[in-house]
């Protein structure tokens, strides 16, 4: 677990021309950044950036926010989204607390007292809520965060969503969970352009999943939750397990289904529902992706979507505890992407990938992945969570044809940012084009 240091951080950008923001045109940091003292003043400043041209300013800190309001704020933020659409898109920032006493708290990035502008509107420990990581923004406007702690009868694993996140006072959210979702150990989550959902199960051996609503269009979580069929992915022969040490897992995909077209196990995983007493039924995810012989990956961890120039979409995850030889100093990570319209799994990015900085294989320098993001440019990042934070890395990745590789001449990665002090830097929002006056699209947060 990492020290808590009560900062946030966020980039901006100067003189971003309509055409393709200065993310896209950086140089690349030659190393990680130092650790610096606790309690200094670089405390204040603590990410190394590529570019003169990006500056950080601390958003909230927990300490500020607890002194306000006692209590408010349990600790450990997670991951980040904005919200992306309605009248107000891009005022807020949100992010749940991975604690034993959960809770989700917004930014308003619109309020510039900041004593007032961070306000916890899910109080920790409501519902039992623990373990908070999931965080994203839906199509309908409303603000999904999941428990990444699940074990088979833990009565944990939930998905929820903060129906009235842009307006909630202060412990007013309403969070509901979403039990037609099965239950795994949660981190990322991602719509693609038909508005399918994509999880995961954070484990050694974690299967990815997607849940095709029966009302995709819906205006509420309540219809768009009501009904449908949740699938785990099968790469090959499936069953597979990447092992700390061995080949990536590619190849042509398959998503079987473990749920029926209603939501319930369907006769290949009946056996994986669970009685969480009072009436209610849950299906285990990780039961059930065993069941069908799903995939296993070595810890996805978060989810992202991209669509190409020849219309494809690509559905990227990270798994952070992958490896190609079992020996950490040469890379401990890969970056996958399923073609949604091809059904064909590929590697992305590993050790093996080229770091700009030294023109060779990026190697042990990209590790525990966990993050990722994509700008306005479609350029994906890659956010590193390791060595307690003191040396986390956000790296550019420079896929120049957008295929969904970095295999062609000229592209690689490149160091864009680097954490000097033990917090975990979060997913970059994704944003609109950028100009002058944009919102930030990167944000950092605290953890402890």
């Amino acid at each position: 677990m990492n020290r808590l240091l009560p900062i946030a951080l966020a980039f901006t950008t100067q003189g971003a021309s309509a055409q393709f923001s200065q993310f896209s045109n950086t140089p690349s940091l030659a190393a990680s950044a130092s650790p610096i003292p606790v309690g200094g003043a670089a405390e204040a400043t603590p990410i190394t950036l590529s570019s003169p041209n990006f500056s950080q300013t601390t958003l909230a800190d927990r300490a500020t926010q607890n002194s306000v309001t006692p209590g408010s704020n349990s600790g450990n933020w997670d991951m980040i989204a904005a919200n992306e659409t309605g009248p107000e898109a891009g005022r807020y920032l949100f992010m749940p607390f991975e604690t034993g006493s959960a809770g989700v708290q917004p930014i308003d990035l619109w309020d510039i007292n900041y004593l007032t502008r961070t306000v916890t509107i899910v109080a920790p420990g409501t519902q039992n809520f623990i373990s908070g990581d999931a965080s994203r923004w839906t199509p309908w406007g409303g603000y999904l965060t999941a428990e990444e702690r699940w074990g088979t009868g833990s009565g944990n694993g939930r998905l929820f969503e903060v129906t009235n996140a842009t307006t909630a006072a202060a412990n007013g959210g309403n969070l509901v969970q979403r039990n037609i979702i099965p239950r795994v150990s949660h981190e990322g989550l991602a719509f693609d352009s038909q508005k399918a959902l994509y999880f995961v199960d954070e484990l050694n051996g974690g299967s990815v999943y997607k849940y095709v609503s029966a009302n995709a269009n819906a205006a509420t979580g309540d219809s768009y939750f009501n009904k449908g069929q949740t699938f785990a992915l099968k790469v090959g022969a499936g069953a597979q397990f990447e092992g700390k040490n061995g080949p990536a897992v590619t190849g042509a995909a398959t998503w079987e289904a473990i749920t029926t077209d209603e939501g319930t196990a369907n006769g290949t995983t009946y056996s994986a529902m669970l009685n969480m007493g009072g009436g209610s039924f849950s299906l285990d995810g990780r039961a059930a992706a065993d069941l069908v012989s799903a995939t296993g990956f070595n810890r996805p961890e978060d989810l992202e979507t991209q669509t190409l120039a020849g219309h494809d979409e690509l559905l990227y995850w990270a798994t952070t505890d992958a490896d190609i030889d079992g020996i950490a100093d040469t890379g401990t990570s890969r970056v996958y992407n399923l073609n949604l319209v091809t059904g064909m799994v590929q590697l992305f990015a590993d050790a093996s990938v080229i770091d700009f900085a030294t023109g060779s294989a990026v190697g042990g320098a990209l590790r525990n992945v966990d993050n990722l993001a994509i700008d306005a440019d479609g350029n994906i990042y890659l956010v590193e969570d390791r060595n307690g934070g003191v040396d986390d890395d956000i790296w550019i990745t420079r896929d120049l044809n957008k295929d969904g590789d970095l295999l062609d001449a000229g592209e690689g990665i490149a160091r864009w940012a680097s954490s000097s002090a033990g917090f975990i830097l979060t997913r970059p929002i994704r944003t609109r084009r950028l100009s002058t006056s944009s919102i930030p699209p990167v944000a950092s947060t605290a953890r402890s």
